[in-house]
């Protein structure tokens, strides 16, 4: 059983949300929150595996709860999906840098808010990698181009590591990198998984925004 966590300030929306997801097989709401600071003290009590964040909410918002609940060790294995009307592009990339795991507009067919919790539970991005760097290219100011040398941030990494990175910033999957690299899948999800732990990412789309950040991968546009 899964079990769901939802935050959003609109009654109305809130309610509609709790009954679709409780309505779901193998799906539990287990609480409701109409702020911020409501859903990251549920959070710690509650411990559920997702948590449906909206992101304009009075007090403390969605982008600062996602900051609070992702940046806690206790709450390593809660995810944190965030609702959007997708009129704010910058907010969800906040959110992202924040430590949530996609993102979801509050107009998406029900099947695909049901699919969205299991596949967030289940450690994947919410959003394609491709998807997700669309939004950064026109939100997230990368760093200059690489010279050549891996940047300090990822010093951890091995050079296979750092092409690694590079492949999902640029919004390969698994297969694509196994293709690219000659390597086979398995081998290149274990490559991702290393990366992702060295540098403490929950999933894929923190991988993308890390492959822009360190001038990995150049913007699309601008």
């Amino acid at each position: 059983m899964i079990t769901v966590l939802v935050a959003d300030d609109q009654a109305l929306v809130r309610s509609a949300v709790v009954a679709l997801v409780g309505h779901a097989d193998g799906l539990d709401v287990v609480g409701e929150a109409a702020d911020g600071r409501r859903a990251v003290e549920l959070a710690r009590r509650l411990r559920p595996d997702v948590v449906l964040m909206d992101v304009r909410m009075p007090g403390t918002d969605g982008i600062a709860a996602t900051r609070e609940i992702c940046e806690d060790p206790a709450l390593a294995d809660v995810r944190v999906l965030v609702l959007t009307t997708f009129e704010d592009d910058a907010y969800i990339v906040g959110a992202l840098r924040a430590g949530a795991s996609g993102f979801l507009g509050k107009g998406s067919d029900p099947d695909e808010i049901v699919a969205a919790v299991r596949a967030v539970h289940a450690g994947d991005a919410l959003l394609s990698p491709a998807a997700t760097r669309t939004l950064i290219d026109r939100y997230v100011r990368p760093a200059d181009a690489a010279t050549g040398e891996v940047p300090e941030a990822l010093g951890d990494l091995t050079e296979r590591e750092v092409e690694i990175l590079t492949l999902v910033g640029r919004g390969l999957s698994n297969a694509d990198i196994a293709a690219d690299l000659v390597i086979s899948p398995h081998t290149a999800k274990t490559h991702v998984n290393r990366v992702m732990t060295k540098l403490h990412a929950h999933d894929r789309a923190q991988l993308v925004i890390a492959a822009y950040e360190n001038g990995l991968v150049r913007p699309l546009h601008g």
